[in-house]
C-alpha cells in the first residue's frame, strides 16, 4: 500500500472544496431564483420543459424507455448497487469507508426532501407528467441520487483504477448523471432549474461527507491505492 504524498493530498482536498463550494453556490442561486420568482430563470424553464416534455399521449414504449432511463435516480437503486459494496467494505473491516459510503447513499434522500419542502416549488402542470404528483419539484430528487451515486462510486473506485481508464469511466458517470436530468423533464415531471439543482446537491452533498469522513485518495476512509504491476524477472 501505498499513500500519495502530503502535497498531493492537499491538491485532492482544495479540488474538492472547490468544487462542492461551487455547486453549493449554484444551488443557492437557482433555489433564490425559485423563491423570488426570477422571472428570466422561470421563463426559461417554462421554454425548456416545454421543448424537452415527450408528451401527454407518447405511446406506451416511450413511456416504458423512460422510466427505465430514470430509474437510475430511485433510491432503492442507489441501494441496491451500494448495499454489497458496504457489506464487502464491513467483511474488510474498512469500517471508515462503509460509513462515509452508506451516510452519503442514504441520507441525500431526506436531504432533498428537506429543501423540497423548504423551496415549495410546483410541479410542471403537464397532464401525463408533473400534474399526476402532489410531490414537489426543487431540487429533482432524481438528479441529486443519480449525481451522489456517481459521485460516491467514483471517489470511492478512483484509487483502484489505472489512469487510463479514469477519464472513459468519468465520462460513462457524467452520461448516466446527464441522462437521468434529462429523463425527468422528457416525462415532464421536473423544470431545468429543478435538474440543474439535483444535481449541485449531490456533488455537494457527496464530497462534502467524503470530506468529513476523510474519505479522498489517501485518506483514513480511502481505499489503498492500485498496487503496481510487478517488472517480470528476465
Amino acid at each position: 500500500m501505498t499513500v500519495p504524498p502530503s502535497g498531493a493530498r492537499g491538491v485532492t482536498r482544495r479540488h474538492a472544496l472547490a468544487g462542492m463550494a461551487v455547486a453549493v453556490t449554484v444551488l443557492a442561486l437557482l433555489g433564490a431564483g425559485v423563491v423570488t420568482g426570477f422571472g428570466p430563470q422561470l421563463r426559461l424553464d417554462t421554454a425548456v420543459s416545454r421543448a424537452f416534455y415527450a408528451g401527454d399521449a407518447r405511446p406506451g414504449w416511450v413511456e416504458a424507455l423512460l422510466q427505465v432511463v430514470t430509474a437510475p435516480g430511485l433510491s432503492v437503486v442507489r441501494i441496491v448497487v451500494l448495499l454489497p459494496v458496504v457489506v464487502w467494505l464491513l467483511v474488510r473491516r474498512a469500517w471508515w469507508t462503509a460509513a462515509w459510503v452508506a451516510t452519503a447513499a442514504l441520507l441525500v434522500g431526506p436531504l432533498t426532501s428537506l429543501l423540497k419542502a423548504a423551496f415549495d416549488r410546483a410541479r410542471p402542470q403537464f397532464a401525463g407528467g408533473g400534474a399526476q404528483l402532489s410531490s414537489l419539484s426543487f431540487p429533482s430528487g432524481h438528479s441529486s441520487g443519480v449525481a451522489t451515486l456517481v459521485t460516491v462510486a467514483l471517489v470511492l473506485a478512483w484509487p483502484l483504477l489505472a489512469p487510463g481508464v479514469r477519464r472513459p469511466v468519468l465520462a460513462a458517470g457524467a452520461v448516466l448523471v446527464l441522462v437521468v436530468g434529462l429523463s425527468r423533464m422528457w416525462l415532464g415531471v421536473h423544470y431545468l432549474t429543478d435538474v440543474l439543482g439535483g444535481w449541485s446537491l449531490g456533488v455537494a452533498w457527496s464530497l462534502g461527507v467524503a470530506l468529513a469522513f476523510d474519505a479522498l485518495p489517501g485518506g483514513r476512509a480511502a481505499l489503498p491505492p492500485r498496487a503496481p504491476l510487478e517488472a517480470a524477472p528476465r
